[in-house]
């Protein structure tokens, strides 16, 4: 989203503060300035601060939920890696208009068979500055969206440090958006 969309809170929500990571309720008729809209996930600026609010929540927000996970709609089968990226491609950080995967943020992703049939998908994601309270979120945002996948029985993704985050992990896409070319 280009230019920020101002709204008024049709009921309480649940909205996570950003950078810390504090999960608040903002209460029913708070105006909020819509600022991000990315992956599924709303970025709002009210009350002084930025705050995430989730998709399960965007009726608060007078919109109605769209689909954000087209990988999820495809045929029923093993779950291949060009879907699990593809779902990990709808993550952003909701201060950075990038996903996480073009940002340089995830650093690795395997997919194992478990007994039912089914796969296991293990993530290793860093973020883009070590005290970033955001971190739980973005990684359970991953979580979520992955476990949504056809053949997908479970889903771990772990945050590690090493080796560290830099801008040359953007990729060019990545690089392109910020305008960092």
């Amino acid at each position: 989203m280009q230019n920020a969309m101002s709204v008024e809170l049709t009921r309480d929500c649940e909205a996570v503060q950003i950078p810390v990571g504090n999960v608040v309720t903002l209460p029913a008729g708070t105006s909020v300035d819509i600022t991000q809209t990315l992956g599924g996930t709303y970025t709002v600026h009210a009350m002084g601060g930025l705050f995430r609010i989730a998709t399960k929540d965007i009726d608060a927000l007078g919109l109605k939920p769209e689909e954000v996970l087209a990988a999820a709609n495809r045929p029923a089968g093993p779950v291949d890696e060009k879907a699990v990226w593809e779902v990990l491609k709808t993550c952003y950080d909701p201060e950075i208009p990038v996903n996480i995967v073009d940002l340089g943020l995830v650093y690795d992703m395997v997919i194992e068979p478990v007994p039912s049939g089914n796969s296991r998908v293990a993530v290793k994601m860093t973020l883009t500055a070590p005290g970033c309270g955001m971190g739980g979120v973005i990684a359970r945002d991953a979580q979520e969206k992955l476990l949504m996948l056809d053949g997908v029985e479970a889903a771990d993704v772990d945050i590690v440090w090493d080796p560290p985050w830099h801008q040359s992990m953007i990729s060019a896409e990545g690089r392109r958006i910020l305008g960092l070319e």
